[in-house]
This record gives C-alpha cells, structure tokens and sequence, in this order.
C-alpha cells in the first residue's frame, strides 16, 4: 500500500545538469511505489518552482524536491507562509547539499530515493526575518562574501571546489567590522569578519564542529567570528571538546538564541543559504517545528 496519497516532484530544467534523464531514472521508478498519484514539473526558474509549490500545496501530503540548496531555499519560502503545507523531502541535485545531509539523506541519488521512502516526517525549525524565511543559515561578512565572489564557470566545472577557491580569495579580502547583536537576555558588541546564525550544521559540504546544533530544538547557535586566522580555526575544531568552555574562546563567540537583532557599521549583504538576500540591521527569529521534513532512517 502506497505509503502517500498525493506528491509533487520538481526538478530543475535550467540547472545545467547533462544527466538529468538518468538522474530520474534513478529516482521516480522508487519514489513511485510509495506515492499513490505523483505529479512531476520541470520548472525553469525559481519563480515557477514557488508558484508550483503554491498551487500544489493545499492538495498534496509531499514535496519532494530534486535541486540545490537554492531550489530548496526557493521551495520553502513558498510554502512557510501558507496554514496547510506538505511534507517535503530533499533529493541532492546541487552542489553542496547542506540540509539534505542534515537529515542523514545519502548524497547519491537512488540510495537517497529509497532513505526517503523509508523516512519519516519530523517536525524542523525554520528562520523567519521580515518576510523571509531560512532553513540552513543566515550569515553576513566572509560567508556572504564568499558566495558573491563564486565565479559561475568555476562553479559548473568545479562544483564544490569553487566554494573552496572563492573562500580562499575572500579571506585575503575580509576586513573586521563593528556589530551589535542584541538578544532577549544580552547584548554583543566588537569587530567580527562573519556572524553566523545557524539552525542546520553543514556549510559547503563541511560540518561544522559545533554539538549543540539542533534543527528541531527551538533555538539558533549563534557564531561570531572575530577573525581568520588558523589559531580561529582552531578554536572552531576546539568546540567538539565538551570540556572546551565559552571563556576559552578569544577569537570566536558561540551562544544559542530563539530571537535576535543584528547591526553592523553600514548595511552589511546578507546570506540565507546560500543565496544573497537583503542587508542589516535584521529582526531574525526561529519558527518553532514550522514545517516537516523527511528524515532518513538510522540505516538506510
């Protein structure tokens, strides 16, 4: 018995991906036996993957979403605002994948086929500032920077390397700038060269050592990052330690906030992720469990 009555499965037409054809070869004949009816779309641009997302939303029970972390980001900014919103499930068709590996699901398309028929929905939290919504991170100063310095033919040549080349550009480029974020119970004030505000765990494929991270726990972690240098970096690699304690830390600041308002000097671009949306000051806040993905099994 199928497993879902309804789904909708999207997929990119414009990605610039040669194996699409194959890609869903590996894919639909699985996700098929556990959907009852299954609508696919091709969209061309984001725009018309929101609009699917939208139309198709009060009728189905899942969103299963073939693409990046920008086709993600686009899905789930439709879908956040609407009372009635379908499980959504992430198959890995960009470059980096962050959320996806989150929730456990393998990088390779047909294992990730099968994680996810044998998945379940778990309730996720989700960022919220303005009228914008994020699910893996929102960041201003190196993070932002890097993303804008991606070169594009770099990108479709290297995939997750012109993340690793653009960062190393950037870094050399990074000057500190003053901040104020302001929270419920404290405010912090100094010169960082990123502020990051993470509810997923993985940033450019990479997991970022900090334990605490929880999509589903109510709270962002907060990193502050006062410069970048490799006494930095190991301060960050120091977080796994549970006997490592806030005071230790002198180049970063790491504390968890459901609610918090970020300012710098002058306007500073903004990165939810991945893509460049908006500038500081920002209101940013966690919507509690606000929408249900699906979540690999322990084995899959």
């Amino acid at each position: 018995m199928p497993k879902y009555r309804k789904g909708l499965f999207l997929y990119n037409g414009n990605a610039g991906n040669n194996n699409i054809e194959q890609n869903l070869k590996l894919t639909l004949p699985v996700l098929a036996q556990a959907i009852k009816e299954l609508t696919v779309i091709q969209t061309a641009s984001e725009e018309e993957a929101q609009e699917s997302c939208r139309t198709f939303a009060k009728d189905i029970d899942i969103l299963i979403i073939l693409g990046g972390d920008g086709t993600v980001n686009a899905c789930i900014n439709s879908l956040a605002p609407l009372e009635k919103r379908p499980a959504v499930a992430i198959l890995p068709g960009g470059t980096s994948n962050d959320f996806s590996r989150m929730l456990g699901i393998p990088q390779q398309l047909e294992q990730a086929a099968y994680a996810i028929v044998r998945g379940e929905p778990t309730a996720i939290d989700i960022g919220k500032t303005g009228e914008k919504y994020f699910l893996n991170f929102w960041g201003i100063g190196l993070v932002a920077d890097t993303s804008q310095n991606i070169d594009d033919d770099q990108k479709r040549s290297f995939g997750v390397f012109s993340y690793i080349m653009s960062t190393l550009r950037t870094v050399s480029q990074t000057e500190p700038f003053p901040y104020e974020i302001t929270t419920g119970e404290q405010t912090y004030t100094g010169e960082a060269v990123m502020v990051i505000v993470l509810n997923g765990k993985f940033l450019g494929t990479r997991e970022l050592p900090v334990p605490t991270i929880d999509p589903s726990d109510g709270k962002f972690d907060v990193l502050i990052v006062k410069d970048s240098t490799i006494a930095t970096f190991r301060e960050l690699l120091s977080m796994n330690n549970p006997n490592t304690e806030q005071s230790q830390l002198s180049d970063l600041e790491h504390f968890q906030t459901d609610k918090l308002t970020v300012a710098a000097d002058h306007p500073k671009s903004v990165d939810m992720d991945g893509e460049i949306t908006g500038s500081t000051p920002a209101e940013i806040e966690v919507l509690p469990g606000h929408i249900q993905l699906i979540q690999a099994p322990a084995f899959s």
